[in-house]
């Protein structure tokens, strides 16, 4: 399938201020299931240096640092690319995987060690992720997707444009959220369970999707073995094919956040807007 993607984000501020260093992921992951077709990207007022480089969790970002005043941000990605995934499940599982806990091997155990920690301190989620696992006799793939029609039927998806998620147990009381709510929902009731688990942001396409105006999505990425990271959208209850172009993926929410800085200006107050196309 082929996604093109339009994005603008505008930041004005009510003086003159001066930009701190930020980052910017925006740049879809190409990860061997996504082939790049096109590609703009600019920023204003012009950055003294825009250098690409690769985070510690191997996203494509890109760090920008700014001279003098200005009283506005512009930010612009645009580019197109072709999804190579038609089948989520094109893998074999390994034999140590097929029920929780998961045997990961000495290797990618030490690597996948922090996205196996949970964040959140609390007994709801935990529960709520065993009763599923029983409910399923604790077969790892037949777990993942329970959860993610569980957390798709219970948490109607709403929109909030602004704001970190709510803490997992915060979305279960709930009983709805935004995308990166039940992302971050998902994400840690895996990690409950043994599973290495990590947040991801990025935008869908497709016809799955009819919102007006466009946002960014936010899902989860399992570590499988023989599968590797392989992703779940709870927001539709779906497994991730050539619907979703993921651009950052982190253990920690804030580290998948799109565009990353501050701004220096005694006084001063800022406002976003930010405009997407999806095609």
């Amino acid at each position: 399938m082929r996604i093109k993607v339009k994005h603008e984000t505008t930041f004005t501020y009510s003086q003159p201020v001066w930009l701190q260093p930020h980052v910017f992921r925006l740049s879809p992951r190409l990860d061997g299931a996504l082939r790049l077709l096109e590609r703009q990207f600019r920023v204003e007022p012009e950055p003294v240096q825009l250098s690409p480089c690769l985070d510690a969790e191997g996203n494509a970002v890109m760090h920008a640092w700014f001279s003098g005043t200005t009283d506005h941000l512009t930010v612009f990605s645009a580019f197109e690319v072709e999804t190579l995934r038609a089948n989520p499940y094109d893998y074999l599982l390994g034999r140590s995987a097929d029920r929780l806990p998961v045997k990961y091997d000495d290797g990618s155990s030490t690597v996948l060690a922090g996205y196996r920690m949970r964040q959140y301190d609390d007994e709801a989620v935990p529960a709520f992720a065993t009763e599923l696992a029983a409910g399923v006799g604790s077969g790892t793939l037949d777990f993942l997707s329970a959860l993610n029609q569980r957390i798709e039927e219970s948490c109607p998806r709403i929109v909030r444009e602004e704001g970190p998620p709510y803490p997992p147990e915060q979305t279960l009381a709930l009983r709805t959220g935004s995308c990166r709510d039940v992302a971050l929902l998902f994400v840690e009731a895996c990690r409950t369970v043994g599973l290495a688990a990590r947040f991801v942001s990025g935008y869908q396409g497709g016809s799955m999707d009819d919102q007006t105006p466009r946002y960014m999505h936010a899902w989860a990425e399992v570590f499988l073995p023989g599968g590797g990271w392989r992703g779940y959208d709870p927001t539709h209850g779906v497994a991730i094919a050539d619907y979703h172009v993921a651009v950052a993926a982190s253990r920690e929410s804030p580290d998948a956040t799109p565009i990353q800085g501050a701004f220096q200006g005694t006084g001063a107050k800022s406002r976003m807007k930010a405009v997407i196309e999806v095609q």
